[in-house]
C-alpha cells in the first residue's frame, strides 16, 4: 500500500491568550509564520489553524475535481473555490461545525448538471473531505 508523509510543527511561548506561536511546513512555504490567540479569534496578524485547513480544504478538493473533470473529458480552463470555514463554541469548548465551498469553473463542453455531480463525487472523494467531521456543502457554477 502505497503512503505519504507530510510534516509540519508548531512552537508557542506564553499562554494561550497572552502568548504567541509559529508554524513551519515540511515545504518551508509556511517558514516560522506567526498565529496567536488573536489571530485565531480575533483580527490579530498572522494565521491560524482554522484558515489553514480552509486552504487544504479548498487546494484539495479543487485538484481532486480537475482530476475527475478530466477523466471525465473535460479539461477546465479555470476552477476557483473559496473554503468557508464555520467554528463554534460548544459545551465549553470550539469545533468545527461546517465548509462550505463556493466553486467557479470554466469548463468547455460540459453541461451544468454534469459540473455539479463531478463536484459533488470530488467534494466526498477529497481526503481532506474525508478527515474533516464537518458538515461539508457545496455550492458550484460556471462562469
Amino acid at each position: 500500500m502505497a503512503s505519504i508523509k507530510r510534516t509540519a510543527s508548531a512552537a508557542w511561548n506564553g499562554s494561550g491568550k497572552d502568548g504567541h506561536g509559529s508554524l513551519t511546513t515540511q515545504s518551508a512555504t509556511l517558514k516560522d509564520t506567526p498565529y496567536s490567540f488573536t489571530a485565531r479569534f480575533g483580527d490579530g496578524a498572522g494565521t491560524n489553524p482554522e484558515e489553514l485547513i480552509a486552504a487544504a480544504h479548498a487546494g484539495c478538493f479543487t485538484m481532486a475535481l480537475a482530476f475527475q473533470l478530466g477523466a471525465a473529458g473535460h479539461v477546465p480552463e479555470t476552477l476557483n473555490t473559496q473554503a468557508r470555514l464555520t467554528m463554534e463554541q460548544e459545551d465549553g469548548g470550539w469545533t468545527i461545525k461546517a465548509v462550505h465551498l463556493v466553486l467557479t469553473g470554466k469548463v468547455p463542453g460540459i453541461s451544468a448538471a454534469d459540473f455539479a455531480d463531478i463536484a459533488a463525487k470530488a467534494k466526498a472523494g477529497c481526503p481532506v473531505s474525508r478527515v474533516l467531521k464537518a458538515d461539508i456543502t457545496l455550492e458550484a457554477s460556471l462562469g
